[in-house]
């Protein structure tokens, strides 16, 4: 587990740590710094050490980046916020054409149906009514071993209709590529998409152990790693796996 350290968990942390726990914060800092959590501190006074789970903050963040732990390429220091990342929309974007094949078969692969598209540099893509497009980040992400992100959209486009994920907003450790974007319209209105636009923030978390198969592993046969536009569905692949044979959170 991860757990916070402080001077009166130091014994506890070193017995931990022979099995290979750590904490991200205290490993990064000092482990003479008192715990931020006075819960959890409560709990060492009582003799319960328990896991910290941890969302990093902005401070985190900028120390993970300096370190060459995370990796956001472009990164602009003042789209880091207080816990997450804000990441900006590609100028690709890939269209389905529904008009081609009367259903979408799992077992196929999609890519005939559907067609890259790039916004105009001065002009938007729009996205009308119940409309479904995928996009991408401009920004190109890497995870360590100990880190997963979480990608939402932005508060104020939400307010609009627009949905930037279905279910995609995990990201495994161990990643490497741009993000794809299940963008969605559900107001009754068109919205438009222009390029380099805020689209979305990032966060990160701590894992209780690295992890050991990271995603791009020959041994989860992951989809999607290196990816640097968006990227059609790969899930009929599967079809051709060994039963219990993974492909990878977010494949």
């Amino acid at each position: 587990m991860a757990f916070c350290s402080s001077q009166r968990a130091k014994s506890g942390l070193k017995r931990l740590g022979q099995a290979g726990y750590h904490c991200f914060f205290c490993r990064r800092l000092d482990y003479n710094r008192a715990c931020p959590n006075r819960e959890e501190e409560a709990r060492r006074e009582r003799g319960t050490l328990r896991p910290c789970r941890m969302v990093l903050s902005d401070r985190t963040i900028k120390q993970a980046l300096a370190e060459g732990r995370v990796v956001i390429d472009p990164l602009d220091p003042e789209d880091i916020q207080p816990a997450s990342v804000d990441l900006h929309l590609d100028r690709k974007i890939l269209v389905f054409e529904n008009h081609q094949q009367p259903f979408i078969d799992v077992k196929e692969s999609p890519e005939n149906l559907s067609q890259l598209v790039e916004i105009p540099e001065d002009k938007p893509f729009v996205l009308h009514p119940g409309d479904f497009v995928l996009g991408s980040t401009v920004e190109h992400i890497e995870l360590p071993e100990d880190l997963v992100a979480r990608l939402e959209g932005k508060s104020s486009l939400g307010r609009i209709g627009l949905v930037i994920h279905s279910t995609a907003g995990f990201v495994d450790p161990g990643w490497k590529g741009n993000l794809t974007l299940e963008l969605s319209n559900l107001a009754r209105l068109p919205i438009t998409l222009y390029y380099g636009m805020k689209i979305g923030q990032i966060s990160f978390l701590t894992l209780t152990t690295p992890a050991e198969r990271l995603y791009g592993s020959e041994s989860l046969g992951s989809k999607y790693q290196g990816q640097v536009e968006p990227t059609a569905s790969r899930f009929h692949r599967d079809f051709g796996q060994h039963p219990g044979k993974s492909g990878g959170a977010g494949a």
